[in-house]
């Protein structure tokens, strides 16, 4: 089956079924693999030029107009939409059916009472946070830690000094979509304790939940 992915994490996964793609976007991290552009700038003509039998894009990642100008040119497309931990399995099983794999459901952890709170920025200048809902807080907030901008919608601009007032007990910058690092680390230790984290395990959901959700709560419960 001649599959394109537009969502790293759906390429990763489907790798991890044995259903290589024929193509995937520059961010997939997939040097091997022919690339489309990226997960907003995708090549239609390309895409439609390799005559896929499905294109996988996700709602939050990828944008509805180049959704509806694959669908307009015959391509079918598989939609993935995935806003929570919870969502991960029923849409694995999904996409697993769609593409002739076999996939096993991931174990998830029960949930733990909250213990933490965070500020986990995911863009800088302007700043932006993680909220809700989304998947990268659903998994933090499995695992007890409950992000202060979390009832602020999913992605939403802040400033520096408002993440100060509300006092989270620490910082988890992620290394993507923003690539913070130690440079950044005045800033953010101005607003708590600042922890690194893999921006993979944090927003890359499917094949990789299981281990990233061992590798965050061992983080967390080293803090």
């Amino acid at each position: 089956m001649n599959i394109v992915s537009l969502v790293p994490s759906a390429t990763e996964t489907l790798i991890s079924w044995g259903c290589e793609p024929v193509a995937c976007t520059r961010f997939c991290e997939q040097p091997d693999i022919p690339h489309v552009g990226g997960t907003k700038d995708p090549d239609i003509d390309k895409i439609v030029g390799l005559d896929p039998d499905l294109v996988v894009v996700d709602a939050e990642e990828n944008r509805r107009e180049d959704h509806d100008s694959l669908v307009e040119r015959g391509v079918p497309v598989h939609v993935l939409h995935i806003r929570s931990i919870d969502d991960v399995n029923p849409s694995m099983a999904e996409l697993s059916h769609r593409v002739g794999a076999q996939c096993q459901a991931s174990l998830l952890p029960e949930p733990k009472p909250a213990r933490l709170t965070a500020f986990v920025p995911i863009w800088r200048r302007p700043w932006m946070a993680l909220g809700m809902p989304t998947y990268g807080a659903s998994l933090l907030a499995r695992l007890g830690v409950v992000s202060v901008f979390g009832e602020e919608g999913p992605y939403p601009t802040v400033e520096l000094e408002e993440a100060v007032r509300r006092r989270p007990e620490v910082v988890l910058a992620p290394s993507e979509p923003y690539p913070f690092t130690t440079r950044q680390l005045p800033e953010l230790s101005s607003v708590a304790p600042t922890t690194f984290v893999d921006g993979k395990d944090l927003f890359w959901w499917g094949a990789r939940t299981p281990a990233a959700i061992e590798r965050l709560s061992t983080l967390i419960d080293g803090l």
